[in-house]
């Protein structure tokens, strides 16, 4: 909190400017000239804060890491900026005007649904997470429409608000936490505090197993950039059982038709390697019918097909080389062609990406993936070249 404090001060404000572009190599000298004109509690605050923004611009972007205020938990816990404000964006579809931010955080969800015309309650139990919060608000000037209340939130009261957002703690002191019933609070009380609620959205480890998923909800999983980033579960927008993958930029939204699990088939000249959001949410039936393909093996996420097809939800390669695991092979067919970037993905192999170049040893002016996976339950390798 003293930090944070002296953070706000003018001097303090003028000293982040002077250190924000500091690198790690450069802070013992940066700091023995600043600690001749500065306070050492101040100069210590204002380059761990520097460090702090440097590590959120992959989540905020440069602008707004530049002028917000982060602990190390808030940058490590807050959601992207992109993720934020895509989930903002469907509120005010569904006509919410007001939401009650509970476990805000530092304010990166807060601050999408402002900037989305939303009025925030941003409730957080930590004085001093709140109090980045409600800096963070004032910092994007958007103070108006943001109201930071440190409380506990299970002591709240959500009623005068259209929707209800929440984002239990899902980290404790030994680090993640995998349990939703040791989600701080635990996810039975956010269910709960939803379905009291007009609209919620209540954001969720994406491993959550479907079968916990109350039957009320509609279930979407989020990916950015190829990542997958979060699952959330919707209360109050008309769909329940309702299951999405979203893909972002975009959005590119697969919904759930209730397919049955594909076939297994053989080896095609194409193979489909869903994206991550996709995989969560148990969606590979919907990819595989829109490639017109079947799996690999009944019990892995690629698919393989005949004609290639495009589809935003999956990454399309033609594949060259079917050939059972050995990496001698793979050696001698690689030197033969002149690889020397070797792209290696797996799914069910218990062999590191890393081992198998180190073995390999790529050499040459081309570039091409192999897939260490399963065929029909034999181990195998997949060489080829993505799509396009």
């Amino acid at each position: 909190m003293n930090d944070l404090a002296l953070l706000l001060t003018p001097e303090g404000r003028a000293l982040l400017d002077d250190v924000r572009d500091t690198e790690p190599a450069r802070e013992l000298a940066v700091a023995t000239r600043l600690r001749r004109d500065h306070p050492a509690e101040l100069v210590s605050a204002a380059l761990g804060q520097a460090r702090l923004r440097q590590r959120a611009v992959a989540k905020f972007g440069p602008e707004d890491a530049g002028r917000m205020f982060f602990t190390p938990n808030g940058v490590e816990q807050s959601t992207r900026a992109s993720v934020a404000a895509y989930r903002a964006r469907r509120l005010t579809e569904l006509g919410v005007t007001s939401v009650a931010d509970l476990c805000c955080g530092i304010g990166g969800d807060a601050i999408a649904l402002a900037r989305a015309g939303i009025r925030v309650l941003a409730v957080d139990r930590d004085p001093l997470t709140a109090a980045a919060a409600r800096a963070n608000a004032e910092a994007l000037g958007l103070a108006e429409l943001i109201e930071v209340r440190e409380a506990d939130v299970t002591e709240v009261d959500t009623a005068g608000y259209d929707a209800v957002f929440a984002d239990p703690a899902r980290r404790g002191g030994r680090g993640r936490v995998f349990d939703p019933e040791a989600y701080s609070p635990p996810l039975s009380w956010a269910v709960e505090t939803a379905r009291r609620a007009p609209r919620a959205a209540l954001k969720i480890a994406p491993g959550i197993p479907h079968e916990i998923v109350p039957p009320e909800a509609e279930a979407e999983w989020i990916s950015d950039g190829g990542d997958v980033k979060e699952a959330v579960l919707w209360f109050g927008t008309g769909a329940p059982g309702a299951v999405r993958a979203t893909l972002l930029p975009g959005p590119r939204t697969l919904l759930g038709r209730g397919l049955p699990d594909p076939a297994v088939r053989p080896v095609g000249r194409y193979l489909y390697e869903p994206d991550g959001a996709v995989i969560r949410a148990h969606l590979v039936a919907e990819v595989a019918e829109e490639v017109g393909g079947g799996l690999l093996d009944a019990t892995i996420a690629y698919v393989t097909a005949d004609e290639p097809r495009s589809t935003p939800y999956a990454t399309g390669y033609e594949i060259t080389d079917h050939l059972p695991f050995n990496v001698k092979r793979l050696k001698a067919l690689l030197r033969e062609r002149g690889v020397g970037t070797l792209t290696v993905k797996k799914r069910g192999s218990a062999v590191e990406p890393e081992e198998l170049r180190r073995k390999v040893r790529p050499q040459g002016p081309n570039a091409a993936t192999v897939f260490l996976t399963r065929v029909a339950g034999a181990p195998a390798m997949l060489i080829g070249q993505p799509l396009g």
